[in-house]
């Protein structure tokens, strides 16, 4: 698709639907796309920033490298795809949904919004510094080496998913259920972020073993 054929989707000021475009490295910076739809597209670098996606729907697309800088995603879907590497620096994710998709490498930091909803999605080494999942129902999320400094995960519930080796300095876990994540290679710095969450008898053998104690 051409950027003339684009300007002039964007210019009829309705939301638009692509589906199977080759839309690599194209230019939506600061356009209104609220409530497009892309649907199998390959956006690998395209650009996004500062731009309006609320409502916007990626389906299986192929986005490496895309950048998504102080976009405002809100009530945004992404199901399936690679966004492996993608920039969403700054943006508002209120009430964004992925499912399915990998967004290793992604960087997240600074990104701020509430009523994130993950599922069968990776995030190894991304970086999330601050992002809060409060409450949050996390069903086959792999964060594992990912910077979740100072993320807010109180009362989140784990299934089926994975903290290995993650970043989780000044993270708050008060009341989350942590029965389903994979523990292995974190390390407890402050205890007290832990204080009032669940987890089973191995994991607890296990985090108390970096202490030197023993749970028998």
């Amino acid at each position: 698709m051409t950027h003339a054929e684009i300007a002039a989707l964007i210019a009829r000021g309705a939301p638009a639907r692509l589906c199977d475009q080759d839309l690599t490295a194209a230019d939506f910076t600061d356009r209104d796309l609220t409530g497009w739809q892309f649907d199998r597209c390959t956006l690998a670098r395209a650009r996004f920033d500062g731009a309006r996606l609320d409502e916007a729907r990626f389906t299986a697309c192929r986005a490496q490298g895309a950048r998504f800088a102080a976009a405002s995603l809100l009530e945004t879907a992404i199901a399936g795809g690679d966004f492996s590497n993608a920039n969403f620096r700054g943006a508002t994710l209120t009430d964004l949904r992925i499912t399915g998709a990998k967004l290793t490498g992604a960087d997240l930091t600074a990104a701020q919004g509430t009523g994130l909803t993950l599922s069968d999605t990776l995030l190894v080494l991304a970086l999330l510094p601050k992002l809060s999942f409060r409450k949050a129902a996390l069903t086959r999320v792999d964060f594992s080496e990912a910077d979740l400094s100072g993320c807010d995960f109180r009362e989140a519930v784990f299934e089926d998913s994975s903290l290995r080796n993650a970043i989780l300095t000044d993270g708050r876990f008060e009341g989350a259920d942590l029965r389903g994540a994979d523990l292995g290679g974190v390390t407890i710095t402050d205890a007290r972020q832990f204080r009032g969450a669940t987890i089973s008898k191995h994991q607890a053998a296990a985090l108390l073993g970096q202490l030197g104690l023993r749970v028998l």
